[in-house]
C-alpha cells in the first residue's frame, strides 16, 4: 500500500506529464500554467486514498483523480477573476499574466477538460461517477452565489454560513472519497459514510482556515492574516462575535465593520481583541475539534481493515497539524 507522500509524487509527476498538443496553444497555456503552480493537492490524495481502502494499484484511478484536480484549479481560476486578486500561490493569476478573457475562455476549458479526464473511468461506473460530480459542481457554484450575497448582508446566520461552506469547500472533499469508493466497488454503506467522512473533514478544513485567517502565524499560513477581518468577511467568527457580544462590544465591533476609512493593522488589533474578550477563538476551535471527531466517526463505520484506514487517517491528521 501506497502512503499519502508517496500517492502525492505519483499525482504531481502525472500533472506534470500532462501534455495539450490542441490547438490553438494560447487557449491551454494558462491551464498548464495554472495547473503548475502547485498545493496541496488534497482532492486527487483523498481520491486515491479512499480507493486503496479497497483495492491496491491506486495508480488506475490517476486520471479521474486528475479530473478533479483540474475542476478544483478550475474554480480557484475563476474565484481569482471574480475577486480581481493579483497572486495565487506566490505567481501572478492568470486574468494578470494574460487578461481576462483569457481567464474566462480558459477556464471554461479547463472545466471541459475536468469532465474528459473524468471519464476515463471504468465504464461500470461511468454514470455514478458523473452524477456525483455534477451534483457536485452545480453546489459548489450554489455556494460561492452564496457567499458573494453574504457579502452585502449583515444579518447572516451560523447556519447559513455552515451550509455555504459544505456547497462552496467540502462537497468537493466529499465527492473526492465518494468517487474513490465507487470505483473501488465499496458498498452503498461505506461510499455514504466516505462522503459524510469528506463532508466532515472539509468543514473543520474551512473553519481551520477562517481560525488562522485571524490567529495564524504569516509565515505559517502563508500570507498576511487579518485579511477577512479587513474585508469584513461574514466567516463563523464575525457572525458568532456579533451574535454573542455585548451592547458595548457590539457597538465597538460595528463601528469597525461599517468604517470606510481605517488604518489596517488598527482594525485586525481591534476587532482580534473583541473576538478574544467574547470567547470566539475558543468557540471556533471547539467548533473545528467537533467536525474533525466527526469525520472520525464516519471512517470507523467503514468496512474495511484498521490498517488501511491508518492511511487516510494519519493524512487528515497531517493536514490538519499543517494547517495550525
Amino acid at each position: 500500500m501506497l502512503n499519502a507522500n508517496d500517492i502525492l509524487k505519483k499525482v504531481n509527476a502525472a500533472l506534470d506529464g500532462m501534455s495539450y498538443d490542441r490547438k490553438p496553444t494560447s487557449l491551454y497555456d494558462p491551464i498548464s500554467y495554472v495547473l503548475s503552480l502547485g498545493g496541496k493537492r488534497i482532492r486527487p490524495v483523498l481520491m486515491l486514498l479512499a480507493y486503496q481502502l479497497y483495492k491496491d494499484q491506486p495508480e488506475d484511478i490517476m486520471m479521474p483523480a486528475l479530473g478533479l484536480e483540474t475542476y478544483h484549479n478550475y474554480t480557484l481560476l475563476h474565484d481569482d477573476l471574480m475577486d480581481n486578486a493579483d497572486l495565487r500561490r506566490g505567481h501572478e493569476t492568470v486574468h494578470k499574466k494574460w487578461d481576462a478573457n483569457k481567464a474566462i475562455l480558459s477556464g471554461d476549458s479547463m472545466l471541459v477538460l475536468a469532465y474528459q479526464r473524468m471519464m476515463q473511468c471504468d465504464a461500470r461506473h461511468l454514470q455514478a461517477v458523473l452524477e456525483v460530480f455534477t451534483e457536485t459542481a452545480l453546489e459548489i457554484g450554489e455556494g460561492q452565489e452564496y457567499d458573494m450575497t453574504f457579502e452585502t448582508r449583515n444579518d447572516v446566520t451560523e447556519d447559513e454560513y455552515i451550509e455555504m461552506i459544505r456547497l462552496k469547500t467540502s462537497v468537493l472533499l466529499a465527492c473526492a472519497t465518494k468517487i474513490g469508493a465507487i470505483l473501488a466497488d465499496a458498498s452503498e454503506e461505506d461510499t455514504y459514510n466516505l462522503y459524510k467522512f469528506g463532508e466532515q473533514l472539509g468543514l473543520a478544513f474551512q473553519l481551520q482556515d477562517d481560525l488562522l485567517d485571524v490567529y495564524g502565524d504569516p509565515a505559517v499560513f502563508g500570507k498576511a492574516i487579518g485579511g477577512d477581518i479587513t474585508s469584513n468577511k461574514k466567516t463563523y467568527m464575525l457572525i458568532n462575535a456579533v451574535n454573542r457580544a455585548n451592547d458595548k462590544q457590539r457597538s465597538e465591533l460595528m463601528r469597525w465593520i461599517e468604517a470606510k476609512e481605517f488604518d489596517r493593522e488598527e482594525k485586525v488589533r481591534a476587532v482580534t481583541a473583541l473576538y478574544d474578550e467574547i470567547g470566539i477563538r475558543q468557540l471556533c476551535e471547539e467548533k473545528i475539534n467537533y467536525y474533525f471527531t466527526e469525520c472520525r466517526k464516519y471512517l470507523a463505520k467503514v468496512n474495511v481493515s484498521d490498517e488501511r484506514k491508518q492511511l487516510l487517517l494519519n493524512y487528515t491528521d497531517e493536514m490538519m497539524k499543517r494547517k495550525k
